[in-house]
């Protein structure tokens, strides 16, 4: 593991409890309703960089889905299984997936992606078309602009960050064979992001 990637789960691990409260101040509930309506019953999803599990995760088990969620944060993850007992949760690193090809009718990865450094993005997206089902659905959130560096007092503790522009989060998006359904900033008021829905195409 990169010690880039070292920060991330290291801070993660410090400050799971307080990271998850703050978990309140984003509101994608629309969002997730948009990618189910998507699915088909009792589809498979994997929910990336999975954190606490709620609200995304938890919301997709209510639904009546079946999912996987990955961190690289255990204790994240305990907090996780405590949360949502009912899905199953793996510490898994997202640039080294180890899921067979075509396991999943759908996948998430809300405020995670951008904790990898921007140059395996492309990379990650290949791993992400790779595991879905054909026409499988996709939802993530991106930075909503270009920057790349850390903060000393993430909660508490040190974080990483690294983003592309939009446009060129998009463009890595169809570079790994998706479809781009609707793609657009967001802001909650304290941050902006860029989400994008696509589908998989195999």
């Amino acid at each position: 593991m990169v010690e880039k990637e070292e920060i991330v789960e290291e801070s993660y691990d410090k400050i799971a409890e307080e990271y998850h409260i703050s978990k309140g101040i984003f509101d994608n509930e629309k969002e997730l309703k948009e990618f189910a309506s998507l699915l088909p019953k009792k589809a498979k999803i994997l929910d990336v960089g999975c954190g606490a599990g709620v609200p995304v995760t938890k919301f997709l088990i209510n639904a009546g889905f079946e999912v996987t969620g990955i961190d690289l944060s255990e204790k994240m993850l305990k907090l996780a299984r405590e949360h949502v007992p009912k899905a199953k949760f793996v510490k898994m690193n997202m640039t080294s997936m180890d899921f067979p090809e075509n396991s999943f009718d759908g996948l998430v990865s809300f405020y995670a992606i951008f904790h990898v450094s921007r140059e395996k993005h492309l990379d990650i997206f290949k791993r992400f078309h790779k595991i879905l089902k054909p026409d499988a659905i996709m939802l993530v959130s991106l930075g909503a602009s270009e920057w790349e560096g850390t903060s000393e007092d993430f909660h508490g503790a040190k974080m990483f960050w690294s983003f592309y522009s939009p446009e060129r989060s998009l463009q890595l998006i169809k570079d790994s064979c998706f479809k781009i359904l609707s793609d657009k900033k967001i802001s909650s008021g304290v941050e902006n992001h860029y989400w994008i829905l696509a589908k998989n195409k195999k």
